[in-house]
């Protein structure tokens, strides 16, 4: 039996490239008065073509619809602000992450506090794995051991001004692990005396 159902072409992640020699001059201010949940990448540099030249100078856009969109009327969004090609999203973690290398060890590495976020669109926590916390959680260690800290009070405040990826982490789950860590260093320092 033939079945008529007509299948859906439309979506609701998309990505594209925006060159900024091509691009509007206010093209970020364009996407955001779209008021659409975005992410926008770091300038990306330092990446290498597989001859080892430059790429040109680019930022990944990714834009995550509320309802479906197809392809065409994305493609009229992207054209407003200088965006090259419509790519379909379909894991928008994946991509997320893909804005700065994050699982592409053998490319560039960018700054995932680089990224602009638009709409709404919190990036830290559509790209955090659980293993972030552990390896977070790990550098806090070291960066006290390396430092001298020893006060909870001390680690919080230096992380909510200058590391927000460790403020969440000590905020949302890590400060049981962080604050008996250092108050056990701290009674290995005042008894080791």
């Amino acid at each position: 039996m033939a079945t008529n159902k007509k299948t859906d072409t439309r979506y609701r992640n998309f990505a594209t490239v925006v060159y900024p020699e091509s691009a509007p001059e206010n093209w970020l201010e364009i996407l955001g008065d779209e008021k659409i949940p975005t992410f926008i990448s770091p300038l990306h540099d330092k990446d290498v073509n597989p001859g080892g030249e430059p790429k040109k100078l680019h930022y990944h856009v990714v834009v995550m619809f509320e309802g479906k969109k197809s392809q065409e009327q994305v493609a009229e969004l992207f054209s407003s602000f200088g965006g090259v090609g419509v790519e379909i999203v379909k894991s928008i973690r994946g991509y997320a992450r893909y804005l700065c290398h994050m699982d592409n060890p053998e490319k560039a590495q960018y700054d995932q506090g680089q990224v602009k976020c638009f709409g709404g669109a919190d990036y830290p926590s559509v790209v955090g794995l659980a293993i972030d916390k552990y390896i977070a959680i790990k550098e806090m260690i070291i960066f006290c051991d390396e430092t001298g800290i020893m006060s909870y009070s001390d680690l919080l405040q230096y992380c909510a001004e200058e590391r927000f990826d460790w403020f969440r982490i000590l905020c949302d789950s890590g400060t049981v692990v962080m604050k008996e860590y250092l108050k056990s260093k701290y009674w290995t320092y005042r008894h080791d005396d």
